[in-house]
This record gives structure tokens, C-alpha cells and sequence, in this order.
């Protein structure tokens, strides 16, 4: 087939990803500016929002894979013209996201002395604890969040998640600002007022979101009239059993990285925040790939609902290729500057902790290395996976992604992440054995799969 059977479907592709990428960006970012605005402070506070955010990102990373069910069923009952599936599937998912967001936040909440018996600077787990219970608690409505951004993708409405998300960006910044330094007559709480920030951008994301959904005339009959508590067992079936296995991919990719933070909190303070600076560089050029996932969800959950294998695999293969294509222009752009972008963390100025801040910026530029050579992987890991959701196919995903991360992945991280052997660098080259593994298995599975379809048809 012609290179620009594939090519011609970037400009729609880009159309549908772009507000995605700008939205899941925008999570980033919140975590950008808190690193830069607390990187100000010490590196001993930058390492103490690592450790908080090591137990959040896992809690996130539950609450945002079971989302992921709503989408597919939206936009499968979307093509149909089934209006009645459509508004279930989103009352169903807004239920258990619900549900879930509260639980997440009392299992984090009862969890945090588990930082203690982590072996983790005890400095650094006492700054690290009032900031969590904080951040613990916007994943509520973080979550709730996630279940219309779910809707919304799979309405093919992406740009109303990204409009939420940015709002809330600026909200976030401008009190980070205000109650991390003590700002415009506010208490000065340090990395707290990161969390308060945090926080309060959360629930704004939900109000406004809800508002311009309920203002839309092709998503108002969705979002009103919800009977919260009237609910279908076999609705509540399909999402968990669709939710429960995406909730563990994202987990098991999630919980490495993760591992890494931990891992690296074993080797000291330095090379636990160099690994935060790299995982925040990597998180935001990551972003770009998890819109072109979703793109790739919503796209192949049409063409599913239409059963045209033909055109669904050549849709997917264009947005492969378009993934593959940024991740070069993003690993590049690391080699290019590794050295240059961790000293956006750090103050260099500061004559009293010149040594800590330079060990920093040496360390995160070496963890660049490996981070550019795993885009490419990651970004096709993670687009493959959206085209599998969009399949429907979750459970064999699940355990493909548990193999990569935690059969192959971590035992590097583990036995090269050690102080005597590679350091922060041989936890990073685990990151880049899991990857690959899970981008060409996920791949061989999307292969198979869809030659099946067309097959049976």
C-alpha cells in the first residue's frame, strides 16, 4: 500500500488527538510547574513531590484506565446512532468513577506510613506526607473528571476536556504561586501550596466540563436527567469487565515507573529528584502519544461499530506511523538538549546548594539518554494499545503489558538500578527493556487480531 494512504488520514487524526494532547498535557503541566516552583525551594522538597506523586500516580493510573471503558461505548453506540447505549455507558462509568475516586483516596489516605518502611531519607518522607493528603484528595474529582473527559473523547468532542484542563492550568499556576512563596498577602505553605493548588484547579476542571457538555446540544441529553442510582447490572458488567483490565495496563506501565522513583530514593535525595526532572520531561512528550492512543480508541470503536476491518486497520497503521514520526522528533530533541533542560529545575545560582543542584542536573542529563532512546517504544506501545481498547480486546493487552513491565522490565531496573552497578541509569535501561517488550508484543496481538476480523468477514 502507498505511504500516502496513511499520510492522508494525519490531517483528521491530528484534528481529534490535538485537544487530547493539549488536555493530557495540561495534567502534565500541573505537575511541570509544581516541580519547577518546589525545585526553588531544595532538593529535598523536589525528592518529597516525587515520593507523593510515586503513590498518587499509581492511584491515578487505576482511576484513569477504568475511565478508559466509557470511550469505545460511546463511541460505538456515537456511530450507531444509539442514543440509549450512549447516555448508559456514561451513567454507568460516571457511577464506578465515583465510586472509585473515593475509594483511591482512602486507600492512599491509610497509606502513607508505608513511606517510612520504604527505606526512603526520612527528610524527605516528612515533607513528603501533608503534601499527599492534600493531592490524595483531588483524585475524586479528578476521577469524576476522567468519566465525562471518556465521554467526551468518544463523542469525538475532544476540545471541551482541553478547554477544562487549561482553565485549570491557570488556576493551578497562579495559587501554586500565591501559597508556595506566600504570594499576594497568602500564607507561605511551601510544597503544601503546591497541593492546595492542585486541588483546587480539580473540582474547577469538573464544574466547567459539566457546564459546556450541559450546554451543547449534542451532549445535553447525556449529561442531564442522570438517575445516579438506577443502574443495570449488565451495563455495570461491560464497563467493569472493559474497565478492570485497562485500570492493570495502566497500572503495571504506571507502577514501573514508579518503581523507579523508589529505586531511585535507595541510591539518596540527588538522583531521586534528577529522576523526577527526567520522568517529567518524558510525562510530557509521553502526553503527545496518549492523544494519538485515544484518537486511536475513538477511531477504531467507529470503525468496529461499522465492522469495515479493512478501513479500521489502515486508520490505525496511519496513526502508528504519525506516533513513530513525533517520537523521533522528541528523541532528538533530548539528545539534543539533555543538558540544558534539567537546569529549568534547579536553581544554579544557589551558592548553598550548588554541589546538591549540579549532582541533579548531571544525573537527569544521563537519564535523558535513555529516555530518548524510548519514545519511539513507548509512543508505540501506547497507540497500540488505544487501537486494542477501541477493539475491545483487553484482557490478553493486560497480560502482555504485566510480562514486559514486571517479568522483563523490573528485574533490570532492580539488579542495574543498584548503587554498585549502573545507578539511576540502570533503573532507566529496565524502563527501556519494558517498553520495547510491550510495544512489539502489543503490536504482534493488534496484528493478529485484525487479519482475524477480516478473515471471519
Amino acid at each position: 500500500m502507498l505511504l500516502s494512504q496513511y499520510t492522508k488520514e494525519f490531517k483528521y487524526n491530528w484534528q481529534l488527538a490535538a485537544p487530547v494532547m493539549l488536555g493530557m498535557l495540561g495534567h502534565t503541566f500541573v505537575s511541570f510547574v509544581d516541580n519547577i516552583m518546589v525545585g526553588q525551594l531544595g532538593t529535598a522538597e523536589l525528592a518529597a513531590v516525587s515520593l507523593g506523586n510515586s503513590f498518587m500516580f499509581i492511584a491515578m493510573s487505576v482511576g484513569i484506565g477504568f475511565s478508559t471503558a466509557i470511550t469505545p461505548l460511546v463511541a460505538e453506540a456515537d456511530t450507531a446512532h444509539d442514543f440509549k447505549s450512549g447516555k448508559s455507558a456514561f451513567k454507568h462509568g460516571l457511577f464506578l468513577c465515583t465510586v472509585l475516586g473515593i475509594l483511591l483516596f482512602l486507600i492512599l489516605y491509610f497509606a502513607k506510613p508505608l513511606m517510612y518502611l520504604m527505606k526512603q531519607p526520612v527528610e524527605v518522607v516528612e515533607l513528603a506526607i501533608p503534601y499527599l493528603d492534600l493531592v490524595a484528595f483531588s483524585l475524586i474529582p479528578l476521577i469524576v473528571f476522567q468519566a465525562f473527559k471518556q465521554f467526551s473523547d468518544g463523542m469525538s468532542m475532544t476540545k471541551y476536556p482541553m478547554y477544562a484542563t487549561i482553565i485549570a492550568n491557570v488556576v493551578n499556576v497562579v495559587l501554586n504561586y500565591m501559597f508556595i512563596f506566600g504570594k499576594f498577602g497568602a500564607p507561605a505553605y511551601g510544597i503544601v501550596g503546591a497541593a492546595y493548588g492542585t486541588l483546587a484547579s480539580r473540582f474547577i476542571m469538573v464544574a466547567f466540563i459539566w457546564w459546556v457538555l450541559k450546554g451543547n446540544k449534542k451532549s445535553s441529553a447525556y449529561v442531564v436527567n442522570i438517575k445516579f442510582f438506577v443502574l443495570e447490572k449488565l451495563m455495570m458488567k461491560r464497563i467493569f469487565n472493559l474497565g478492570a483490565p485497562s485500570a492493570m495496563q495502566m497500572l503495571f506501565e504506571v507502577a514501573i515507573f514508579t518503581s523507579a522513583v523508589w529505586l531511585s530514593g535507595l541510591l539518596g535525595k540527588n538522583p531521586q529528584a534528577a529522576n523526577q526532572i527526567a520522568l517529567n520531561l518524558s510525562s510530557m512528550t509521553f502526553m503527545v502519544a496518549t492523544g494519538l492512543s485515544v484518537a486511536s480508541m475513538v477511531r477504531v470503536g467507529n470503525q468496529k461499530g461499522l465492522q469495515n476491518y479493512h478501513e479500521l486497520r489502515r486508520i490505525a497503521f496511519s496513526l502508528f506511523l504519525m506516533g513513530t514520526l513525533f517520537a523521533i522528533c522528541f528523541a532528538l530533541m533530548f539528545l539534543a538538549l539533555r543538558t540544558e533542560l534539567p537546569k529549568i529545575y534547579v536553581d544554579l545560582s544557589d551558592a548553598a546548594n550548588f554541589a546538591d543542584n549540579s549532582e541533579v542536573v548531571y544525573i537527569a542529563s544521563n537519564l535523558l539518554l535513555a529516555a530518548a532512546v524510548f519514545q519511539i517504544s513507548d509512543s508505540i506501545q501506547v497507540v497500540v494499545l488505544g487501537a486494542l481498547r477501541g477493539l475491545q480486546d483487553v484482557k490478553v493487552p493486560t497480560i502482555i503489558t504485566f510480562i514486559a513491565y514486571w517479568i522483563i522490565g523490573f528485574p533490570i531496573s532492580f539488579y542495574f538500578g543498584k548503587a554498585d552497578q549502573l545507578g539511576s541509569f540502570g533503573i532507566w535501561l529496565g524502563l527501556l527493556a519494558g517498553l520495547t517488550s510491550a510495544a512489539i508484543l502489543l503490536y504482534i496481538r493488534f496484528n493478529y487480531l485484525t487479519k482475524q476480523l477480516i478473515l471471519q468477514k
